[in-house]
Order: C-alpha cells, then sequence, then structure tokens
C-alpha cells in the first residue's frame, strides 16, 4: 500500500529546557557556565516583592563576577533595547538572563542579541526603514517565564513595539536567537492574577491553534501543537478560577506555552496574530487580550471561507479536532466539530471578561484603515480586506 511522502520542512533549534518546580533555584549554577558578568532583565515589581529577586541577587554574588539589574515596565521599544544594551555594554555584559513575561523575555533576547552589534537595534527590525539582515552573533541568553503565553522562551524572535498612529509591532528575528537555556517553574507562575492568566494563556491557546491549522504545519509541528493544545484543553479554565495555586495546573499551562513557541517559529502563525502586528502598533492593547478579542471570530471567518473555498478540507478537519477535544464531543464530524469550536472560544470570552476593541478606543471607522494594512501569510486560506474588516467589526 501506497503513503503519501513527507513534506520538505525544517526545523529550528530548542533551548536546554529545565522544567519542574523548584527549577528557578538553579539558574545561579546554569548562569555561571556561560558567564560571569550577566545581565539580569526583570519586570518592575513582582519578582522583587516575592524575595526571590533578592536570593538570586545574592547567588550570583557568589557565583559570578557582578551583575547589571535592568527592569522592563511595558512591551519593549527601541529606546528601551538601545538604552540597555549601552548600559550592558559599559558593565561588561556577558550573558543575559530575563525572568518575567512575554515582553521581559523578548527584552532581554533583544539586548543578547544587539550587544555584539554597532548600529541601533531598530536597524534590524523587520519591515523597518534601512532594515539590515543580523549577523547572529549575540551574547548568550537564558529566559525563565513568570507567565504562560508568548513562548518567547522557545523562540528566536523579538517583538519590538513603539505605539501610535505610525507605531509598529515587529521583530528582531534570527535562528540564533533561541535561548540557549529556558527555566520552567510552576512555581513562578501561581501568583499571576486571574486577568493575566487568562490573557497571556488565550495568547498560547491561539499560538498552538494558529500553527495547528497553517499551511506550513508538519508532522512534527502537528505532534506538538496539539500535544499542547491537550494539555492546555484540561487546566486552562482551572489556572484562571479555583486551580491557581495548583502546581500541576501551573504546570500544563507553562508546557503548552513552550510548545506553542516551539510550534509557531516552524510553521507560522495566522491572521489573529496578523493583526496584533498592525491593530497592536496602531493601539495600546496587551498582546494576549487582543488574541482573546478576535480568536473566536477569526475562527468562525477562517472557517467560512475554508468551507466556500471547497478546497480547505485538510484545515477543516483540523479546526473541527480542537472542537472536540475542547468540548469533549468525540462523536462530532467536522462540520460539527467546527461549529463547537467556535461556540467554546466564544464561551471563553464569557467566562473570562475579555473586553470589546471598543474598550480600547477603537471604532468602527478604524476597522477599514486597519484591515488594509494588516497580513498574515500563514493562514490557513487568504482572507482579503473585506473578511478583515468583517473581523474587526464584529469585535468592537
Amino acid at each position: 500500500m501506497s503513503s503519501e511522502p513527507l513534506p520538505v520542512f525544517s526545523l529550528l533549534r530548542l533551548p536546554a529546557l529545565h522544567f519542574g518546580a523548584g527549577s528557578f533555584s538553579s539558574l545561579p549554577k546554569l548562569v555561571s557556565g556561560f558567564g560571569r558578568n550577566p545581565m539580569i532583565v526583570t519586570g518592575s515589581r513582582s519578582l522583587e516583592a516575592s524575595g526571590r529577586l533578592a536570593r538570586l541577587f545574592a547567588e550570583l554574588q557568589r557565583e559570578c563576577s557582578g551583575f547589571l539589574h535592568t527592569t522592563v515596565p511595558a512591551e519593549p521599544t527601541p529606546e528601551l533595547i538601545d538604552a540597555a544594551v549601552e548600559s550592558g555594554r559599559k558593565g561588561g555584559t556577558d550573558t543575559v538572563i530575563a525572568i518575567g513575561g512575554g515582553s521581559v523575555i523578548d527584552a532581554g533576547k533583544a539586548v543578547s542579541a544587539m550587544l555584539l552589534q554597532r548600529h541601533p537595534v531598530e536597524r534590524f527590525i523587520e519591515g523597518r526603514p534601512g532594515f539590515l539582515e543580523h549577523d547572529g552573533r549575540k551574547v548568550p541568553f537564558l529566559a525563565v517565564p513568570t507567565t504562560s503565553g508568548t513562548g518567547s522562551e522557545a523562540t528566536c524572535n523579538a517583538v519590538i513595539s513603539r505605539i501610535g498612529a505610525d507605531g509598529f509591532k515587529r521583530s528582531l528575528r534570527h535562528p540564533a536567537f533561541v535561548p540557549e537555556v529556558a527555566v520552567l517553574d510552576p512555581e513562578l507562575l501561581c501568583s499571576a492574577p486571574r486577568h493575566l492568566t487568562a490573557s497571556s494563556g488565550m495568547d498560547a491557546f491561539t499560538q498552538l491553534m494558529e500553527a495547528w491549522v497553517s499551511p506550513f504545519a508538519s508532522p512534527y509541528t502537528d505532534l506538538l501543537a496539539f500535544h499542547g493544545l491537550e494539555y492546555f484543553s484540561r487546566s486552562f479554565l482551572k489556572a484562571c478560577s479555583d486551580g491557581a495555586a495548583d502546581l500541576a495546573v501551573r504546570g500544563d499551562i507553562a508546557y503548552a506555552a513552550f510548545l506553542s513557541g516551539a510550534v509557531l517559529g516552524n510553521a507560522g502563525l495566522g491572521i489573529v496574530h496578523g493583526f496584533a502586528s498592525s491593530v497592536g502598533g496602531a493601539f495600546d492593547i496587551p498582546h494576549g487580550v487582543l488574541c482573546a478579542m478576535l480568536l473566536s471570530e477569526a475562527t468562525r471567518e477562517n472557517i467560512l471561507r475554508l468551507q466556500l473555498s471547497g478546497s480547505g478540507s485538510h484545515a477543516l478537519r483540523k479546526y473541527a479536532a480542537v472542537g472536540r477535544l475542547l468540548t469533549g464531543r468525540a462523536e462530532a464530524g467536522t462540520e460539527e466539530g467546527c461549529m463547537l469550536l467556535v461556540q467554546e472560544l466564544e464561551n471563553w470570552q464569557s467566562l473570562l471578561d475579555i473586553p470589546r476593541l471598543g474598550a480600547y478606543g477603537i471604532g468602527a471607522g478604524d476597522a477599514g484603515r486597519l484591515a488594509g494594512v494588516t497580513r498574515s501569510k500563514s493562514n490557513p486560506v487568504d482572507l482579503g480586506p473585506e473578511s478583515l474588516e468583517k473581523i474587526l467589526l464584529a469585535c468592537i
């Protein structure tokens, strides 16, 4: 019996992963294996308030020659990265450790990538004027997530933003930017508030599902993406409610988020992340919140266009598989499974109190302009401007 040949695909490397409760305590020893003068990049408050930062500093004083500390209060801008890089050069930084949410890890990744370069970071950001290809030279980078969302601890890109009328949200990217080490400790995640758990979790789910239905998916990414969806589906709502302090629940979501980073770099992302670039560059909306706002309507429109195209049966079967997984309706066929998926995503929006685009100042008059600058080459179906505008209008 003959079989279909495997598709042509390539894979990015993954970081050395240290997973499990208490694994944060191994960080000083891990760092000392890469350098003697690390820069620690953190968020502005939570790690310090927990007492873990002070304990880490005490350990680093014993293991290293010296260290610098930089905070990232919001999504990283080119100016923040350039200032941190200048500080690191003056201080002799030879390793970067980022401990925090996706923005912190993106910032640390960008600092690591820029310490050995001569130009400002904006010259290396995709789509910016005077773009230069990065040569991949960097200092070692270790990532320690304190939220479960972007999967940046497993990716080769760092998202850099400038918000406003001429704003952007684009990537600094090179295969060498994948962290050398990722430390996933569920103990660091238990204090994340409900709204952050929900929004960051929806980002991870979006990445898993968009990679799952991507036309650039491979057997490798399919295996990891659906595996991540399984772990996510069994614990996400618990993490947002009475399971918030359960290490097993938090571990499931951390693992799923890591896998979402692994698959996005190898299969690409869809139209929700296309909007994350266009809408997220123009309006100050947290990335995970934006994903949560748009996912059900974007999925509905993708399914409709796939059905009308007559050639989308493979992607429709994949959407249906996720609908069956989330609802436990194993007997559902393709059409019903797709319907169940959209209904469950709408249910999540209601349960998790996800706001509308209008809450961030986006009106119907903005939809056409934003749709006109939104792109996604990895969406399972080509969506025209009318479909993109339709999605935005439905979310206002």
